[in-house]
């Protein structure tokens, strides 16, 4: 799925840059591993993606958001905006998802994902309303 994910996401074109791939996080001599980095040169900022065969876990969204963190106090560099983090699950459980990211002032997205890549417009259509939305409720966007 990996593989299927980030050919999906180069092939969007305009502005994805691959980073890396199970891309090594080390805090304290822990190693973490998130699965997938992009830089977007065009927002200027990380986009990390983390992919779960199952439900999506308040450990999870926890996990994700010491990701965004990382990447904004050590990989951004000077112009960068903060990172956004993606988290694509087989199920999303809203109140779960609405409770764990409370207060989180991050770009932290969950969202359930279909076996099935959608077409590229419809996509698009999904990240434009979505980022209008956000723009909308006041949310700070990159």
């Amino acid at each position: 799925m990996c593989n299927h994910l980030q050919q999906f996401l180069l092939e969007l074109g305009k502005g994805f840059t691959f980073v890396g791939r199970q891309y090594r996080v080390t805090l304290n001599n822990t190693h973490y591993k998130v699965d997938l980095v992009f830089y977007h040169r065009i927002l200027r900022c990380f986009v990390l993606i983390d992919l779960k065969v199952t439900d999506v876990q308040h450990h999870d969204i926890g996990q994700m958001n010491m990701y965004l963190g990382y990447f904004a106090a050590e990989e951004n560099t000077e112009g960068d905006n903060p990172p956004i983090g993606i988290i694509l699950s087989r199920n999303k459980d809203e109140l779960l998802v609405e409770y764990a990211t409370y207060q989180m002032n991050s770009q932290l997205f969950v969202q359930k994902y279909q076996l099935y890549l959608p077409e590229r417009e419809e996509l698009r259509r999904e990240l434009e309303l979505t980022l209008r939305e956000a723009g909308a409720s006041g949310e700070e966007l990159p």
